[in-house]
């Protein structure tokens, strides 16, 4: 049994998630110390239960008797089974860190299925909805048959209530192999492998300006679009920020943005989709311009530092290296380098961070 130290480096839930994930994947059952050990709230929290009673269901794993605070947990899987379901966090515990630990087994589960999640949507310390979906998803539609994400109620802090579906139709079933190996080399000789090298010219920038409906007569969608839209102009590229206002449980608002590349004239890749994201969310007392003028800064930042990969998309890339290729990140931060780690505990052929080039050699 694999044994992982959940304060290792990052110390956070992502250590947990992605073993969760990997392990269902893998058939490789391991132990984790430690979780969360230098959090202010250390253990597990909501969302963290969440997805090991929806990985228990699916793969009818036994763990040892787990609950919020938890900082230990035992995890053998068993066979993977697709099964539709809804998911309850209970509170505004991010939907989109939940989906790090059920993505990537559902993607090669052995048949369809469609999950609906409910939580925190758009809440902070985590990705965004519209991150996960215009930015995340682009580089995953290659490895399935169909990956689809709709949302259908944003939720914002403290009370949570929004829903996510997600609709998974697997290309290839890691139950028709015994040996997980053999099943990484099966989807690495049948997939175009992850290359993202050069960031290519920047072509657009697209966006999403979302408020709670109860903001909706002080224009505040409007106001972040508009304020980011002007600090994006010295790019001199089209700039298109949808404004939209949603019945929430919790008054709040946010704004991502995305920046779409090509390194072929005008051309843009669907295998290897140049996509570089930022975002920001409303605080209290922070005004709807600062919010869109942060989200900008942000984006901004990113291009200047020349890569295809933010910093946010390298981290999440990593589990999917496993099948073999490389890319450059802008930034690599706590959570890359912890990811890395993490992975490399289940797969025989290592993830390599060298300056800023994540890669995994066959």
């Amino acid at each position: 049994m694999l044994h992982l130290d959940g304060n290792y480096l990052e110390g956070g839930g992502q250590i947990c998630r992605n073993a969760l994930a990997l392990s269902t994947l893998s058939s490789r059952s391991f132990e984790i110390d430690n979780i969360r050990l230098g959090r202010s709230q250390p253990g597990l929290k909501p969302q963290h239960l969440t997805a090991i009673k929806t990985l228990k269901d699916l793969c009818d794993a036994k763990t040892n008797p787990v609950e919020v605070r938890s900082t230990e947990l035992t995890y053998e899987p068993g066979k993977l089974k697709a099964k539709s379901m809804t998911m309850d966090i209970g509170t505004a515990g991010s939907t989109t860190l939940l989906l790090q630990a059920i993505l990537l087994p559902l993607c090669f589960a052995n048949k369809p299925c469609t999950i609906n999640l409910i939580g925190g949507t758009d809440v902070a310390w985590s990705q965004p909805f519209d991150y996960l979906k215009e930015i995340y998803f682009p580089h995953l539609q290659k490895f399935v048959k169909k990956l689809d994400i709709k949302l259908l109620k944003r939720g914002y802090y403290p009370k949570g209530g929004g829903e996510i579906e997600l609709a998974v139709n697997p290309r290839f079933k890691r139950s028709s192999f015994s040996d997980f190996e053999e099943f990484i080399k099966e989807v690495h000789e049948n997939v175009p492998r992850i290359d993202l090298m050069q960031k290519g010219k920047l072509i657009q920038i697209k966006g999403v300006a979302h408020s709670a409906q109860s903001l909706e007569k002080r224009e505040v969608a409007e106001r972040m679009a508009e304020r980011a839209s002007v600090s994006l102009k010295s790019l001199d590229v089209p700039v298109d920020i949808r404004q939209e206002y949603s019945n929430t449980h919790s008054t709040g608002c946010g704004i991502t943005l995305w920046a779409i590349c090509s390194t072929d004239s005008d051309e843009i890749d669907a295998v290897n989709p140049i996509r570089i994201g930022a975002d920001c969310l409303g605080e209290l007392k922070k005004s709807a311009e600062k919010v869109g003028l942060e989200a900008a800064e942000r984006l901004i930042k990113q291009l200047n530092l020349n890569a295809p990969v933010d910093r946010y998309l390298g981290d999440g890339l990593v589990p999917w290296l496993i099948f073999g290729g490389k890319y450059k990140v802008t930034e690599i931060s706590k959570h890359c380098r912890t990811n890395i780690w993490t992975t490399n505990h289940f797969i025989k052929n290592k993830i390599d961070l060298t300056d800023s080039i994540v890669s995994c050699e066959f």
